[in-house]
Parts: structure tokens; C-alpha cells; sequence
């Protein structure tokens, strides 16, 4: 299990939103619905830092623009989701140090079944709120090359943050068993994608460099990371890179909601220059510290 994300005994008393609060030990979701039927829904990860909601906006953006790409009928209103993000932390007290899932299926079928015209109940809005620290720790991560790839555009778009990520857990059950803390992963091409779980960056002489999202999902701490990068004045670019081009990177580090920036300690048994944390990365986590909460909304508890 990942270094720092342990379960957290204070969890267990709190209250969830499954279409209304109701208490975590008791929160279901229907056995007819389109999340257990297919994993037919789309989520994601807010962060909850000093009372403010990190990125709310553009998360709330990215799940509504999933659900519309999934083509779900009467998706709510952004506000509707909002608000039951609010209610939720606000029945738990919780403004610091929390992580909130939030989940939107396509909701509760008819009779069992794959056509979505046996969807007849409407989506069904899910928010799990978790007092959880950041996935990685300050020492840096070791990574291991998955054979599975990640999903191109003509399988399965990866711009849509959905909740089939089974080629992702099939990555992270490799390195599990390498001894890992994650996977890189491939796209059909055999360039870099991203990890199972987060994005890449690598440093090659002064330039700051990230794969293409033609496999991966952009996230929204790599586009911070790279508006961030433009306003220091580091070179950055989108390109096709190679593994060999990450071995012998001269810095690499990882980016992601639940992880901020974790610089990679080795792949594959080669070290990332001397295994230690580079100048670039150093900047840009200190720009995420100083700058991450100045656009957060403030959560009206």
C-alpha cells in the first residue's frame, strides 16, 4: 500500500452523499446500478486544503464533461454537485487534510443489462469524503514499466475520467508485486503515457518535458505544473518520449491530485541521475505550495 495513504480510524463515523447524506457504514449504492453493472460512471479527486477546495471548478468541469462525452441523460446542474459537496463536509466538519471522491453514474437500471435505455432513474450522485494524506511521501517514488498499456483514444478516450481503469489496476497489481510504488504505462505506440495512477515530467538540459495526452488523462495539477513552468520562465513541452529518454532523464517527478509532485527516485532499476530530488522539481513544488490554494474555493462552512 502506498506510503502515506493509510486508512484513517476517523473515517469510520463519518457521513457520505449517495444521492443524500447518509452514514459511511451504511452508504450503498443500488445493485442495479450502472456502477456495479459496468463501472459505467465518472469521477474525481478534490482535495481539501485549509478550508478550500482545490481546483473545485475544474474538476467539477472535467466530471460534467465525462458524463456528456458517456452521453448520460438529465446530468445535474453544477451547482447541484457543488452543493452536495458542501453539505457533506459540512455535516462532517471537515476543512482540512481531506480527500472527497466524488462519483457520478449513470445511474440505477431498469432490469440488468448493458443499453442504457434501461436507465430510467437518472444518475446517481455519490460523495465520499476522507480524511487521507497525500499518497507519497518527501524521499521519492521508484517506478516499474507495466506491460499493460494505457488506453488510446481509438480503444477508450482517456479525456474522459471514467471509472473503467481496470488496465490501470492490472498495472499497479505489477508493481505491487515488483516491489514498486507504481507503474509506468505505455501507449499503443510504446511512447510514455503516464503511471497508473499519475502523470510524468521529465528534465532533459533545462527543459521541462511531459508526455503527450494522447493516453493520458491531462490532469489538472500537470496543467498546473505546466502554467507554473511558463510563468518561472522553464522551457516546457508536450512531446512523444521514450523510456529511454526517462532513464536517462536528468529529473523526473509525477503530478497528480493525491500525490502533488513526487519526484521518481529510479525506473526499471536505473537511476534518475543520482536518485536525488533536482533543481526544476524543487522550483515547481515550491510554486505549488506557494500558489495551489490563491484560485481555491472557499468552502462555505
Amino acid at each position: 500500500m502506498a506510503k502515506f495513504n493509510q486508512p484513517d480510524p476517523r473515517n469510520e463515523s463519518t457521513q457520505c452523499w449517495v444521492d443524500g447524506l447518509v452514514a459511511r457504514a451504511d452508504a450503498k449504492v443500488h445493485v442495479l446500478d450502472s456502477v456495479v453493472q459496468g463501472g459505467d460512471a465518472v469521477w474525481e479527486g478534490l482535495r481539501i486544503t485549509d478550508g478550500k477546495a482545490i481546483q473545485l471548478e475544474e474538476h467539477l468541469d472535467r466530471l460534467l464533461a465525462s458524463a456528456h462525452a458517456l452521453a448520460f441523460a438529465d446530468i445535474p446542474e453544477r451547482s447541484v454537485v457543488r452543493q452536495a459537496i458542501f453539505e457533506t463536509l459540512r455535516a462532517n466538519g471537515m476543512r482540512d487534510g481531506v480527500h472527497c471522491r466524488i462519483t457520478l453514474s449513470r445511474g440505477r437500471k431498469s432490469t440488468s443489462g448493458m443499453d442504457p435505455r434501461l436507465n430510467v432513474h437518472g444518475p446517481t450522485l455519490i460523495v465520499v469524503p476522507e480524511y487521507k494524506g497525500m499518497v507519497y511521501g518527501d524521499e521519492g517514488i521508484r517506478l516499474v514499466t507495466s506491460a499493460i498499456r494505457r488506453n488510446g483514444p481509438q480503444f477508450l478516450d482517456s479525456h474522459i475520467h471514467h471509472n473503467n481503469l481496470l488496465n490501470n489496476i492490472l498495472a499497479k497489481i505489477e508493481a505491487n508485486v515488483s516491489g514498486m510504488d507504481d507503474a509506468v504505462m505505455l501507449d499503443d505506440r510504446g511512447f510514455l503515457a503516464e503511471t497508473n495512477a499519475t502523470n510524468l515530467f521529465l528534465v532533459r538540459r533545462g527543459e521541462l518535458l511531459t508526455p503527450f495526452a494522447h493516453a493520458c488523462l491531462p490532469g489538472l495539477t500537470r496543467q498546473f505544473v505546466i502554467d507554473e513552468a511558463a510563468e518561472a520562465g522553464i522551457p516546457v513541452r508536450e512531446a512523444d518520449l521514450t523510456l529511454t529518454e526517462l532513464y536517462t532523464a536528468d529529473e523526473a517527478f509525477t503530478t497528480g491530485t493525491m500525490g502533488a509532485l513526487a519526484h521518481i527516485v529510479e525506473v526499471d532499476g536505473r537511476r534518475i541521475a543520482q536518485g536525488n530530488k533536482g533543481d526544476i522539481t524543487m522550483r515547481l513544488q515550491q510554486a505549488y505550495t506557494d500558489h495551489i490554494l490563491e484560485t481555491a474555493t472557499a468552502l462555505p462552512l
